[in-house]
């Protein structure tokens, strides 16, 4: 029994960090067409931060997203304890998907802008719903809303240059 429950639990595990990190691929990959030309002509602050640096921040954002998905899935909690912590992580990875092609795609800095600010509401809550059921989870959040807060300012100044 106890091999079947850690594997239920590594499976659970696979689905969260893969359904993470693929919402960010495919709204990556949407977002790419228009992404170069019209960003590089863009006014920027100074402190925006290098290209380079964004794939693999973002990817070990999502991938603590997924671990901390995965800690509140797993816990031994009824479902009916666990359910509005996980809708609302479920809309804040729906925002986060989004943003991408708003901002890159449809060239809507503005749209953008009112969407992160939804996204970054929605990690709190998050955040907060998560942390009775696991400090860990909710923890393992905290450098994505960091990572978002600096990205809603960052939103918020390039938006305002043009």
């Amino acid at each position: 029994m106890a091999a079947t429950s850690r594997l239920s639990s590594f499976w659970k595990l696979i689905i969260c960090v893969l359904g993470c990190e693929a919402v960010g691929i495919i709204s990556g990959l949407l977002s790419q067409p228009g992404m170069n030309n019209w960003f590089e002509n863009l006014n920027k602050p100074s402190w925006n931060p290098p290209s380079f640096i964004f794939g693999p921040v973002w990817t070990l954002l999502y991938l603590l997203m997924g671990v901390s998905l995965w800690l509140i899935w797993k816990s031994e909690l009824p479902i009916q304890q666990k359910k509005s912590g996980m809708v609302i992580f479920a809309l804040q990875l729906l925002f986060n998907f989004w943003w991408s092609i708003l901002f890159f795609a449809f060239h809507e800095p503005l749209f953008a802008l009112f969407n992160i600010a939804a996204m970054l509401i929605a990690i709190i809550l998050t955040i907060f719903h998560f942390a009775p059921i696991s400090r860990v989870a909710a923890w393992l959040l905290v450098p994505y809303v960091s990572w978002v807060s600096f990205a809603t300012i960052l939103n918020y100044t390039i938006w305002s240059l043009n």
